[in-house]
């Protein structure tokens, strides 16, 4: 069985303050291919790390990309 990982409510994340995919699913309550998809047409800034190119985001990131989005949640 998967770990399952959580954000803390004061905004401490583990490994180096990036979160993974699944992170930024949860916190937006989407799923994770629509953040693959937001990523892939670089509309929410991700880093890719490791021999298999694993998205990583940076708060600040997801801030900014939500700020972006406007009221129409497009």
């Amino acid at each position: 069985m998967a770990e399952k990982r959580t954000v803390s409510p004061a905004g401490t994340i583990p490994n180096g303050g990036m979160l993974t995919v699944a992170d930024v699913a949860h916190l937006l309550r989407v799923h994770v291919n629509t953040v693959r998809r937001w990523s892939n047409q670089g509309g929410l800034k991700a880093y890719r790390i490791g021999s298999r190119g694993d998205r990583r985001f940076r708060r600040e990131d997801v801030t900014s990309f939500l700020s972006t989005r406007g009221d129409d949640g497009k």
